[in-house]
Formats: C-alpha cells, structure tokens, sequence
C-alpha cells in the first residue's frame, strides 16, 4: 500500500502550506486544492484518505457546499473530514442543519472541528486520530 493521501483545501496559500507542512511531516502525501470545486474534482478521482478543509473561501458558501457534496456522495461520503475554519463551529453546524431540510436527508456532523488559526500539535493529534502514522 502506498503512502496515504491528505486533501488540503484552502483559498489562503499560506494555510494550504503549512497544514501540508504538517502533514507530510506525519509521513502522509499532501494533495492541495484551493476551491471546493478543485476539491470535488481531485477527491473523484483519486478518493484521499482524509479531507481537510476551509468553509470560507471565495464564494461565502463554497467550502459549506463542498462539505455537503463530500458528505451527500456516496463515493466520498466515507472519507473522514476534518473542518480548519474562521468559521465558528457553531455557526457552520447551524449551516449545515440548514440544508438538511432541503436535501430530504441530514448532512452528518464533521468529524473533526478545529478553528484558524490553525496549532501543528493539534492538527497533528486530529490526523493521526482517524489515520495511521506511517512507519
């Protein structure tokens, strides 16, 4: 098997640097995107091991509709997310709630929630969380 692939998603290149910093620091391949539609398009194709992404980037709901087409796909819908926003937690899981009653269906929590500015350290714990260290 080979290394596992981390999906960074972020408009800001200095965040997109340094989470990518942090995780091939943890031994993972970085794959970045800056707009959720980059992001859809790459995660399709080669389905990363484990998305991180932003939910304000240049359209206001760019990275909230992103996290809803990961969690509504059902060929992503299992890949582990973890949330790196600006955004309150509060405010964007209000967000997501929001567009449960249109869809017919609820749009799960994130697995993870981590507000910028962004700490190594615990970036690092969240990743290794839902994913192995490689060795």
């Amino acid at each position: 098997m080979g290394i596992l692939k981390i999906l960074v998603v972020d408009d800001e290149r200095d965040i997109r640097i340094f989470v990518s910093t942090v995780v091939e620091t943890l031994g993972f391949e970085a794959i970045a995107a800056n707009d959720g539609a980059q992001a859809l398009e790459k995660a399709s194709s080669n389905p990363p091991a484990l998305v991180i992404l932003d939910v304000m980037m240049p359209r206001i709901d760019d990275g909230i509709q992103t996290y809803q087409q990961f969690k509504t796909n059902p060929k992503l819908s299992h890949i582990p997310i973890i949330i790196l926003s600006a955004m309150a937690r509060k405010t964007f899981l209000h967000s997501i709630r929001m567009l449960s009653p249109r869809q017919g269906s609820g749009v799960p929590e994130p697995e993870a929630y981590m507000e910028k500015p962004p700490d190594a350290g615990e970036l690092s714990r969240l990743i290794t969380r839902f994913l192995p260290a490689e060795s």
